[in-house]
């Protein structure tokens, strides 16, 4: 028998591949499944964007191999958008490199940086994939809490008695998933400062911005962070395109060129009609925000009474595509209480546990879910 590799042995399944066949599953027994779990928009691009990738799949000299780098109207494109919704100046040619997905972006980040035993920082709650391409890699993952009662936000004091002599990169994402803390620009000013201090390469992965939120941040805001930091950033939540898979790091260009060392070796460029279509997308004014968070906004204050249904205190000064709450007193299992609501009533909730140890005790429901569906959920009980 061919063994696998000893790595495996450090992850398992990504906890939504799993679970999603066990939805699946009922749903095959003739269960109306209402799914709450998965932040996949369910709304489409614009019709511009649609219009652009029409348009491009006739275009005769859009079958090839594509750059490693994208083109470089979807690169500018990129550069104009951090200029114009953050005032970021990014150089087009060598501090942006689009990707296929911000996710594949953790991993070229921590092939490009780490060694084996290097130890990296992680946010407890966070998202788990940076746990997992940690442990892929041979790094050592070192935990740091966020919790409620500090706005979800770290505790730079306990950080400072870490042994943070082998600490390599720092994960970070405000808004923050799953809270939706909101983080601030005070904020990455302490965290700058903190890998300046103890030369870490900081990641700020910043997917949910413009997700009912009228403060959108990106870390390279403070000033001299691009000697330290990147951003990943996504056009999934924001345009609607999480099946397309288009993100982009974001930082200095020597930091960005290891980078582009190790995607060079894994893919052949992005799809030319992709491109396109991104490019449509980065040009919407201001307007598209405008009227995809009226629908969010709707959507959140439903599943606030769904919630609230539940006998949960809802995180209110959360942003971002989910709405995080607190479980009644007295629950002593996340996952048991969203297995019972997934058995009983039909609806899939995220426990708060699959994002770290700090997150027992809470859930997480995704807004990707029409308003008649999540009416229906609340009518359910």
């Amino acid at each position: 028998m061919i063994t696998t590799a000893k790595r495996l042995e450090t992850v398992e399944e990504y906890y939504f591949s799993s679970k999603l066949r066990e939805v699946r599953q009922l749903q095959s027994e003739g269960k109306s499944i209402i799914n709450m779990g998965i932040g996949s928009p369910d709304l489409s691009p614009s019709k511009e964007v649609i219009e652009a990738v029409a348009s491009a799949i006739l275009d005769e000299n859009g079958h090839g191999y594509q750059s490693y780098q994208g083109l470089p109207e979807l690169r500018k494109g990129m550069a104009d958008f951090y200029q114009n919704q953050f005032g970021v100046a990014l150089n087009p040619n060598n501090e942006i490199l689009p990707l296929m997905g911000s996710k594949e972006g953790i991993m070229h980040i921590s092939l490009a940086f780490l060694n084996e035993g290097d130890h990296v920082l992680i946010p407890n709650p966070g998202y788990p994939t940076y746990t997992s391409v940690t442990n892929l890699v041979g790094a050592v993952p070192i935990y740091y809490d966020l919790k409620e009662a500090n706005a979800w936000e770290p505790d730079f004091e306990a950080l400072e008695k870490l042994d943070l002599s082998k600490v390599k990169i720092m994960w970070l994402g405000y808004p923050h998933m799953p809270t939706g803390a909101r983080g601030s620009l005070a904020l990455f000013e302490k965290l700058v400062a903190f890998a300046k201090k103890h030369n870490i390469l900081l990641v700020n992965d910043n997917p949910y911005s413009f997700v009912l939120n009228d403060n959108p941040m990106s870390l390279l805001q403070v000033a001299g962070a691009k000697e330290v930091a990147l951003e990943l950033n996504s056009l999934s939540k924001t345009f609607n395109m999480a099946g397309w898979r288009v993100g982009m790091v974001l930082g200095n260009a020597e930091i960005i060129d290891a980078v582009l060392k190790v995607k060079s070796n894994m893919d052949s460029g992005m799809y030319y009609g992709i491109q396109k279509g991104a490019i449509a997308a980065l040009n919407c004014d201001k307007s598209w925000f405008e009227e995809q968070n009226k629908i969010y906004k709707r959507r959140r204050e439903l599943t606030n009474k769904l919630a609230e249904k539940l006998g949960c205190q809802v995180y209110q000064e959360g942003v971002g595509l989910f709405v995080w709450a607190k479980l009644p007193e007295g629950i002593e299992s996340a996952e048991k209480f969203i297995d019972e609501i997934l058995y009983e009533k039909h609806i899939f909730i995220t426990p708060g546990t699959i994002f770290g140890s700090n997150g027992e005790g809470y859930i997480r429901f995704s807004l990707c879910v029409k308003e008649e569906k999540v009416q229906e959920a609340i009518d359910r009980f």
